[in-house]
């Protein structure tokens, strides 16, 4: 016997009770199926045979061949591409919205009458700002197309010193400064000029280098006289007791200073026994001639300034020349601070207290050079030159090897609590 399973009444009022309630697989599955035909197509009962068979035309005809390259290459060229591939709908579901609103485009949107005055403004020869710059780069980038140079073809020399090889990108944030050519005289295998110019500029160093050590030596060393040991400590005795008081001396100014102390004491007696100033007032004479004397002084400092404006009209050359001269040493002054600006920038500034030191110049003379690359010696390091160069270009500041190390002097001292009192103990 079946037993039939009494159902459960349920509230059904909510969205969420009526889904937890009812079955829908049924319904999912009906519409699975709705979407699969969509994306397949619809079942094979369903479709007509002429959707499901073709009749082939072309018996006993031979098929063509492709004959050239060229003719391969139109066909495929009248292809169409993979990527539209992506843009084509995926499934065999109609658009639901068949009338789509389109953008229409700028000259769409104008009006008739706007775009008919923009006609005749372009055939007039009438340009706007922006038409004008594009014509001009795309004339540019035209006449760039034709200069660019064909394969194998070589125009330009690769060795030119004159132009800059660092393109645009990297001379934004790199000086010009930061690789510097060698001097041609350096080279393996230089000219005769050359190596004769670099070999001139290093004696004229030396030479000024000699000259400054000589001009050191003669400004310290050599401006002190030897002396021997027994007249050396009578001069220090001298200089040492230069200045210092004798007996007869201080006797014969012991006078004077008495005499001035009874001097001091008569004054000092005359004051205390002046009688006290009485303040007088000025008389109305007294008033009228000082108000007289200030009017005539401040009449005279009047006229003398009139009499320096007339006298300065007729100095009009010899001002106009005084202002001449200090605006060309003005000029001049302010042309010696930009030479010295100038000077400065390329020049290492002061970074620590150690001073930069260049290195030194690299030569060779005429016996040792190779000239060739096979038998020529290293010259210098690279790694020490590019560590100087860092410090001329201010990157690092300056600094001076040092192996040792120094270490802090200690002071040394024995507690109050470590020392042992021998006395005390025994």
């Amino acid at each position: 016997m079946d037993t039939k399973i009494k159902k459960r009444k349920v509230s059904k009022k909510t969205k969420k009770s009526w889904r937890k309630h009812i079955d829908t697989k049924d319904v999912d599955a009906f519409l699975e199926d709705i979407r699969l035909e969509e994306r397949m197509g619809p079942p094979l009962s369903k479709q007509a045979n002429s959707e499901l068979f073709t009749i082939d035309r072309t018996a006993g005809k031979t098929k063509t061949v492709v004959s050239s390259k060229r003719a391969a290459r139109l066909a495929l060229k009248e292809k169409e591409a993979k990527c539209f591939a992506s843009l084509k709908p995926h499934t065999q579901v109609p658009d639901p919205i068949s009338k789509r609103n389109r953008v229409r485009t700028k000259e769409e949107r104008m009006n008739s009458i706007l775009r008919q005055r923009e006609a005749e403004r372009k055939l007039k020869g009438i340009l706007k700002l922006k038409e004008k710059e594009a014509l001009k780069n795309r004339a540019l980038a035209k006449a760039a197309f034709k200069k660019r140079p064909k394969r194998g073809e070589f125009k330009t020399d690769l060795w030119d010193v004159t132009k800059n090889v660092l393109p645009e990108t990297v001379t934004e944030w790199m000086s010009t400064d930061t690789v510097e050519a060698p001097h041609p005289g350096t080279s393996y295998n230089p000219s005769y000029t050359d190596h004769q110019k670099l070999l001139n500029d290093i004696a004229q160093k030396e030479l000024e280098l000699m000259k400054e050590e000589a001009h050191l030596d003669r400004v310290t060393t050599k401006m002190f006289k030897k002396v021997p040991l027994n007249k050396r400590d009578e001069n220090l005795m001298k200089e040492m007791s230069e200045g210092l008081p004798i007996k007869k001396q201080t006797t014969e100014n012991s006078k004077p200073t008495k005499e001035g102390d009874v001097e001091e004491e008569d004054s000092s007696v005359a004051i205390a026994n002046s009688k006290p100033v009485k303040n007088i007032k000025k008389t109305l004479v007294q008033k009228r001639k000082q108000r007289e004397q200030k009017q005539a002084a401040n009449e005279r400092t009047l006229a003398k300034i009139e009499k320096r404006k007339v006298s300065d009209i007729y100095k009009l050359k010899m001002l106009k020349k005084q202002i001449e001269s200090k605006e060309k040493k003005e000029d001049f002054l302010r042309q010696k601070r930009m030479k010295k600006h100038e000077r400065e920038s390329t020049t290492p500034k002061i970074l620590s207290k150690t001073k930069f030191e260049p290195l030194d110049p690299v030569f060779q003379l005429s016996e040792e050079l190779s000239g060739n690359l096979r038998n020529c010696n290293p010259s210098k390091n690279l790694l020490k030159d590019r560590f100087k160069s860092l410090q001329q270009r201010n990157i690092i500041a300056p600094s001076v090897i040092k192996l040792t190390k120094d270490k802090a002097k200690v002071k040394r001292f024995m507690k109050p609590d470590h020392k042992i009192n021998l006395i005390e103990v025994s």
